[in-house]
């Protein structure tokens, strides 16, 4: 059974109408199937959902990013890789069913592949814990991310999750402790890693595993510090505010790629990645395999800079970069030029200023 959201109600009735022309019974018994009518609401079905979802504001962005039909991690490893070995458990305290971890082979290139897993049903949902990574689910994600990197294996990893798991045993066990490490193992792994943001990338549930050198989003996906509902309880002390606080997050792939948070946005099908899963498994096969293609040729201090160097330059114009000088050790801030220019008039405004006067009184001269 198909699953619509509220902005999907004609969309509904239209493929109810087509489901009850494809079925050759109707009310008068056997009767012969309109396939030109069929033809002709498929049509305006298509029509609709292209204008439905080129217009979607963020809330429903977020709607379409939780849709209980969209495909999950588990789905896209099973699509992507073959040969997917699982691995479990953190040698510490026990596994985390919320989260996939093993090694395959995407076009006989081995890959050590993280997946957050929400579950397809009930009782996976729970099971999965809804997608919301404990303590141990980190250390087992960098218990594997280091050895991918003592062998050289390149990171793919899944992000979809409302966040990491609040709860007082996950407090207990050292939350914060194990996302802050996670963090760290990713910035200072030297191999590629790439991040797909495929649902919801919430809060640092997801960027403890998406600090990657690519983060690339799906087309209806999101990814922000705060869930719309929580951020709107603070704000405003009303959930129900939570199209205003969506807007304000900036918390879509467009909006985030502006503001060069992601590398990548992955446009979804028609209507969104649920209704066409093995097409946007493709897509997403074949941008994995672009961006591990650009790191071919890179060493490790250059796998690992580039990384670096991605993350300070975030809110800044240029980043930092390293320096050319092979004397010098770490990186440097590239000032924009128009930064520099404007702090260069300042610095010299009052030499500037009496040449102004100088050119002006000139030209009244020349002009009299």
């Amino acid at each position: 059974m198909k699953n619509y959201l509220d902005f999907e109600k004609e969309i509904k009735a239209l493929e109810q109408e087509v489901d009850g022309l494809k079925s050759p019974f109707g009310s008068e018994g056997i009767s012969e199937v309109d396939t030109n009518k069929i033809k002709n609401t498929q049509k305006e079905i298509n029509q609709k959902l292209r204008e439905i979802y080129s217009n979607l504001n963020s809330w429903q962005k977020t709607q379409v990013a939780r849709h209980e039909d969209r495909p999950k991690a588990n789905y896209y490893i099973k699509k992507i890789f073959s040969q997917f070995t699982l691995l479990s458990g953190d040698r510490y305290f026990g596994d985390d069913k919320s989260v996939i971890a093993g090694f395959g082979l995407i076009e006989n290139k081995s890959v050590l592949i993280i997946g957050q897993e929400k579950g397809e049903d009930l009782n996976s949902r729970i099971q999965r814990n809804f997608g919301m990574m404990r303590p141990e689910g980190y250390r087992k994600c960098i218990r594997l991310m280091k050895l991918a990197d003592r062998f050289q294996i390149p990171v793919i990893s899944f992000i979809d999750t409302p966040g990491a798991y609040p709860g007082l045993g996950a407090e207990q066990r050292g939350q914060a402790s194990a996302i802050a490490n996670s963090i760290e193992c990713c910035m200072s792994l030297t191999v590629p890693n790439i991040s797909i943001i495929i649902g919801e990338g919430g809060s640092g549930g997801a960027i403890a595993l998406a600090s990657s050198n690519k983060v690339i989003m799906l087309e209806n996906s999101i990814y922000s510090v705060i869930s719309p509902e929580g951020c709107a309880s603070i704000l405003w002390r009303d959930p129900s505010k939570s199209l205003q606080a969506a807007e304000a997050m900036k918390l879509t792939a467009k909006d985030l790629l502006d503001l060069k948070i992601i590398d990548e946005i992955i446009p979804e099908p028609l209507g969104g990645a649920h209704r066409d899963p093995d097409g946007i498994a493709e897509e997403i096969k074949h941008s994995i395999i672009k961006n591990l293609k650009n790191f071919e040729n890179y060493s490790k201090n250059e796998i690992y800079d580039h990384r670096k160097a991605k993350f300070l330059q975030i809110g800044r114009d240029q980043g930092f970069s390293k320096s050319s000088n092979l004397n010098d050790r770490g990186l440097s801030y590239n000032e924009p030029y128009i930064i520099k220019f404007k702090s260069h008039l300042y610095k010299n405004k009052y030499v500037y200023g009496g040449l102004s006067l100088v050119i002006i009184a000139t030209i009244i001269a020349l002009l009299s």
